[in-house]
């Protein structure tokens, strides 16, 4: 018996990343110079003590199964427990896809119930946060709930775009509001969730015979929950957290690792960041080289200026070119005298000599790779 047993949701197309999820899913995106996004959700559950979890991919998983392996980097290559990758390929409906979110957990009912947990803990792998599990499941156990959802306060002008909870003076909440006109709180979801297994596993087999339904948690399972009075609490979070569902949102993420007033971070001692070991030497910056507030992975070669960055494994960067406030994906060369402003260059882009890409901050940062570079630059290099 296992008293918590966690399942991520990794199944995200991610369709606004555009190009950054054109061949993956979003949470196998690339993030902070040697992590993946969904590093930091398998981590929160290593610091947390979560040792059994249960992956839910869906679109392109390939890559994210890859990256996962066993689970040995986050301590979860274990014979009891540990993760486990699941697809919809192995539901009880036999193949279909996952129609919500709740109906990714019913179709892998048989996955939990192996190990008759007495709490599910139900989060997602496409968030940048560093949270303790532990604390909102200790919560959840004092207070008695049927179900405690994590909630973050955000600045009431931004409220709408939210699921939003309105809650009494201890938490309990009475109402949730998805994408309010006129919202009562600030207190938005964090589409983090733990709920008492044998009360969440009967709303599951109810919601999945509702043909009217959309089998989501937020327009359904926890609107059902409200509705028959049931104990739910809001679990106030305060630490940093992004949903990095846009171009602007993700590289404004990266950007905030390299602010060290952001409340992010991937170099805390007490809370790490584990990812897959890529094993690569040191970097080079040669005695021609500018480097300012950025953040460089191994096996680089850095001849240029580099301001305010991320820069990934195995980068090259030749000698008068300047790369600011971009962030440059694995294994890129970027050639001699090019000027790089505010974008985001994908894996493998080959950035000819004389490139010049300058996005001003009233736009969104650039998404580029080979094909995308190739339709953009004029003869001289410079972008149309």
């Amino acid at each position: 018996m296992k008293e918590c047993v966690g399942m991520l949701l990794a199944g995200g197309e991610g369709k606004r990343l555009g190009a950054l999820t054109h061949k993956g899913a979003k949470p196998a995106v690339p993030f902070g110079g040697k992590y993946r996004i969904i590093d930091y959700t398998l981590s929160n559950c290593t610091n947390s003590g979560i040792q059994t979890l249960g992956v839910l991919t869906q679109y392109s998983p390939l890559e994210l199964n890859r990256h996962i392996g066993n689970g040995k980097p986050w301590d979860m290559d274990k014979k009891s427990g540990g993760v486990t990758v699941l697809s919809p390929y192995t539901g009880k409906t036999g193949g279909d896809w996952y129609s919500g979110t709740a109906d990714a957990i019913y179709q892998n009912i048989h996955f939990v119930d192996q190990f008759n947990p007495e709490y599910v803990l139900v989060i997602s792998g496409d968030h940048i946060y560093q949270m303790d599990y532990q604390k909102m499941l200790n919560q959840h156990k004092e207070s008695e709930a049927d179900a405690t959802i994590s909630v973050i306060e955000v600045p009431w002008e931004d409220a709408s775009r939210f699921g939003i909870l309105n809650v009494s003076e201890n938490d309990r909440i009475y109402e949730f509001e998805e994408k309010p006109k006129m919202p009562q709180s600030n207190l938005a979801s964090m589409g983090i969730y733990i709920f008492t297994w044998e009360k969440l596993k009967a709303y599951l087999l109810e919601d999945a015979c509702n043909k009217m339904s959309s089998h989501d948690f937020g327009k359904d399972i926890i609107p059902m929950m409200l509705q028959d009075n049931h104990k739910m609490f809001a679990y106030r979070f305060n630490g940093y957290w992004k949903d990095v569902g846009t171009v602007k949102s993700y590289w404004e993420a990266n950007m905030d690792l390299i602010q060290e007033k952001s409340g992010i971070t991937s170099n805390d001692k007490n809370w790490k960041t584990y990812t897959k070991d890529s094993n690569l030497p040191p970097h080079y910056i040669s005695q021609h080289a500018s480097v300012n507030n950025s953040l460089i992975n191994s096996g680089c070669f850095i001849s240029g200026q580099i301001n305010n960055s991320v820069i990934f494994r195995n980068v090259r960067v030749e000698q008068e070119s300047v790369v600011n406030q971009s962030i440059i994906h694995p294994q890129v060369s970027i050639g001699s005298n090019c000027m790089l402003e505010r974008v985001i260059v994908m894996e493998n882009t080959v950035i000819p000599d004389g490139t010049i890409l300058q996005i001003g901050e009233d736009e969104d940062p650039l998404v580029i790779n080979n094909e995308i570079l190739g339709g953009m630059l004029t003869p001289t290099g410079s972008g149309k």
